[in-house]
C-alpha cells in the first residue's frame, strides 16, 4: 500500500530539483556566455512481480513496474548563444560552429554516429586559470586588466595564453588600445606586437565538462585528453568588443517552470490522500 507514498515522495523530490534549476536558467538569462541546464530524471530499477500460491506450477510471471523516479544529473546545453555588441574593447565574444567529418548536428548540437552513438558537437572556449592553479573553461568573454597588467575574469581568474601562462600586458597598457587580430595576438593602434596571443580551447564532448561558478566549467583529470588548443582549420572568430548572449529559452524555461510545479502539485496531492487514510486507519484502530 505504501509503494504509492514512496513513489510520490521521489517524484516531489525530482520535480523540487527541476524547478531548481529551471529558476538557476532563468535568472541566468542576461548572463554572458551562460549555458542553460537541463535536470535528466530517471526510474528507479524495476521489480518484477509474480504470481505465487499456484499449487504445482511454478509462480508467474506478470511484469515490471517502477517505484519511483529520481533526477540523476544536470547535463549543459552547448550550443552557440547569439553575439551583441557592447561598444567595450574588454569584451570577447566566441563564435563557432566546429564540424566532424561525416557527422550532421542538430540544433541541440548532437548527431547520430554509423554505429549508433550519441556525439556532442566540439565546443570552444576561453581558457583561465583560478587562485588555486586549475584549469577552468569559459564562454563569458567579460574580461579587464587588473593593476599588474594581468588580463582577468570578473571573478579574478587569469585568462590564458597560447603559451599556457597568464595573460599580462607592459604596465599602462589598456584593451581601449588594443585590438585582437584574426590569429588572436593582442596589438596597438600601430600594428605593433604586445606579444601575447589569446589561448582558446576546444573540448571534443562537452557534455563531460563540470559546471561550476562564475560560468565557467573544468574537465576531470582523467577526461583531460578531450581539450586541444584551437587549430586554424577550426575557423573560430573571437569578436572584441561583443559578448555572446546566454542559449536559455525564456519561453521554454516558463513553461518547464509550469510543468515541474503542477508535477510537483499532484504528488503532493497523493501523499495527501495517504496521510488522511492513514490517519483514519489508526483512529479506527483506537477505537477498537
Amino acid at each position: 500500500m505504501l509503494r504509492g507514498l514512496y513513489t510520490a515522495a521521489a517524484g516531489m523530490v525530482a520535480q523540487q530539483r527541476r524547478h531548481d534549476t529551471v529558476t538557476n536558467n532563468i535568472s541566468n538569462l542576461n548572463t554572458p556566455g551562460y549555458k542553460q541546464v537541463t535536470s535528466v530524471g530517471r526510474s528507479f530499477p524495476e521489480m518484477l512481480l509474480h504470481l505465487t500460491g499456484i499449487e504445482g506450477d511454478k509462480p508467474a510471471r506478470i511484469g515490471a513496474v517502477n517505484t519511483g523516479v529520481f533526477a540523476e544529473e544536470s547535463l549543459s546545453i552547448h550550443i552557440q548563444g547569439d553575439a551583441y555588441a557592447t561598444g567595450r574593447m574588454s569584451d570577447f565574444a566566441i563564435q563557432a560552429n566546429l564540424q566532424v567529418p561525416g557527422l550532421q548536428f542538430d540544433s541541440s548540437g548532437k548527431a547520430i554516429d554509423d554505429d549508433g552513438n550519441v556525439v556532442f558537437q566540439p565546443q570552444a572556449f576561453f581558457t583561465v586559470q583560478d587562485r588555486d592553479g586549475g584549469i577552468r573553461y569559459t564562454r563569458n568573454g567579460s574580461f579587464l586588466v587588473n593593476d599588474e597588467g594581468y588580463l582577468v575574469t570578473n571573478d579574478g581568474s587569469f585568462v590564458l595564453g597560447t603559451d599556457n601562462n597568464p595573460i599580462q600586458f607592459p604596465p599602462g597598457v589598456s584593451l581601449d588600445r588594443l585590438s585582437l587580430t584574426g590569429d588572436l595576438r593582442f596589438v596597438d593602434a600601430d600594428g605593433a606586437d604586445a606579444g601575447v596571443q589569446l589561448l582558446i580551447t576546444v573540448i571534443e564532448n562537452p557534455n563531460r565538462l563540470v559546471q561550476e561558478g562564475y560560468g565557467k566549467f573544468r574537465l576531470n583529470d582523467e577526461e583531460a585528453d578531450l581539450a586541444r588548443a584551437a587549430e586554424a582549420g577550426d575557423r573560430i572568430e573571437v569578436r572584441q568588443g561583443y559578448l555572446e548572449r546566454s542559449n536559455v529559452d525564456a519561453a521554454q524555461a516558463m513553461v518547464d517552470l509550469m510543468s515541474a510545479l503542477r508535477a510537483y502539485e499532484s504528488n503532493q496531492k497523493v501523499i495527501q490522500f495517504y496521510d488522511q487514510s492513514l490517519g483514519k486507519a489508526v483512529n479506527e484502530v483506537g477505537k477498537v
